[in-house]
């Protein structure tokens, strides 16, 4: 088993104590792009998720999948994707540079930060230091990227994971790139609140500071066309007999795929909202709603989709309450109105929603196995539970409940 703290560089470069904080590094398999994207939807990051509520509790237990997603990180491809989306590195970029008064002069804390980018984003700000922490081997190459840029007095790499690195001061501001697909599948949220609780002072800026889970019913008829229809006419050949097995490879688990707004037959419901100011390790454990829509048109229901906006709010959004979740999602109307927000005229958002412009993290689709014919205004209602998975807490499982034209049915899945 390979060290916790560490995962293998595929460039061959080996990491040198004089120049880059690091705990253990060595050397990774080669993964191809489709093992590291799917290496990625395992395990991102998630080796924080259980991380310590204070500076006293003891650091997870890194396990088999730490190490995958350790190895499946040191690989350019998937860093290369990332800032290539351009939705998403230019709204953070944008945010840096809109609080730029408050970063200038103040310590920040990049959770996650690959290849470096936002550190260097922070450090143009103005940042008195940027500690930029990765307990993946792609912190090496951040780390060279930090001294080409000749920022090296301002930032400075930390090689390992957000629970075992030191920081010996308070910081003023986190910033991090958490988002996984479906917001929380996979995602380093975990990290973010263990660096919070670690590190952040009163009244620090947190970056994304606020996100919301959404979901609404969807038709793709296209979609159920190409993996299902294709197999009734296969060059003049009836080969129906294999429609049972395609619904199963193509619908059994989520999917992540594009579709857009007109695929969307009712107002999207709000799943989760979450404060990262207020959140805790518990919460992120189960996300659990029940819904009522209507649908907009008639249409055959395929399944639901999910997708979030993540709002880069500043410290004047900070919370008054207890920080309970529910009363943003009271505060939706059959789910159909995006959450309230404290200041939306200030809110710079990022969003992964159908109508809005693509992303990497695109939508997470639940297909039925057999669609449903739906008319206007007729009433779609259910229950959506999401629970990180006991077998490993990268998983996320799915549990469906939707009644509609007097037809109930459930559907089991997991995201992994």
């Amino acid at each position: 088993m390979l060290p916790c703290s560490s995962r293998g560089d595929s460039n061959g470069h080996s990491t040198s104590p004089a120049t880059i904080t690091t705990t253990t590094t060595t050397t990774s398999q080669s993964l191809s792009h489709r093992e590291r994207r799917k290496v990625r939807r395992l395990s991102r990051d998630a080796s924080s998720a259980d991380g310590a509520a204070d500076a006293e509790r003891d650091a997870p237990p890194c396990t088999d999948f730490d190490v995958a997603y350790f190895q499946s990180y040191s690989h350019l491809g998937i860093h290369e994707e990332m800032i290539k989306d351009h939705v998403r590195t230019d709204t953070y970029r944008n945010a840096i540079f809109k609080y730029k008064h408050l970063i200038a002069g103040k310590v920040v804390v990049d959770v996650g930060c690959g290849t470096g980018i936002l550190s260097i984003f922070c450090a143009q700000a103005g940042a008195k230091r940027v500690y930029a922490v990765d307990a993946s081997d792609i912190a090496v190459q951040a780390n060279e990227v930090i001294n080409a840029n000749n920022l090296s007095d301002t930032v400075k790499v930390l090689h390992g994971r957000v629970e075992d690195v030191e920081i010996d001061e308070e910081v003023d501001i986190i910033i991090s790139e958490w988002m996984g697909y479906m917001l929380l599948y996979e995602s380093m949220l975990g990290s973010v609140i263990t660096a919070r609780d670690r590190w952040l002072k009163p009244g620090g800026l947190i970056l994304p500071s606020h996100a919301t889970l959404y979901m609404a019913p969807v038709t793709n008829p296209d979609r159920y066309s190409q993996s299902i229809d294709f197999w009734r006419n296969v060059y003049g050949i009836d080969m129906s007999a294999m429609v049972p097995l395609a619904k199963q490879c193509a619908f059994e688990e989520p999917s992540v795929e594009t579709i857009s707004g007109e695929n969307v037959l009712t107002w999207p419901h709000v799943v989760k909202h979450v404060d990262c100011y207020t959140v805790t390790l518990t919460e992120l454990e189960t996300a659990e709603t029940k819904f009522r829509l209507h649908s907009m048109m008639r249409a055959p229901l395929h399944g639901f989709a999910f997708w979030f906006d993540v709002e880069f709010g500043g410290p004047a959004d900070l919370p008054t309450s207890n920080g309970d979740l529910s009363s943003d999602n009271n505060n939706c109307k059959n789910g159909g109105q995006r959450k309230r927000r404290t200041n939306p005229s200030e809110g710079l958002v990022l969003s992964t929603a159908p109508e809005d412009p693509p992303t990497h993290w695109q939508q997470t689709l639940i297909y039925f196995y057999e669609p449903i014919e739906v008319e206007q205004d007729q009433l779609i209602e259910g229950s959506v539970t999401l629970t990180q998975s006991k077998e490993n807490r990268r998983f996320m499982n799915i549990h469906l409940e939707y009644t509609s034209g007097g037809r109930t049915l459930v559907k089991e899945s997991v995201m992994r």
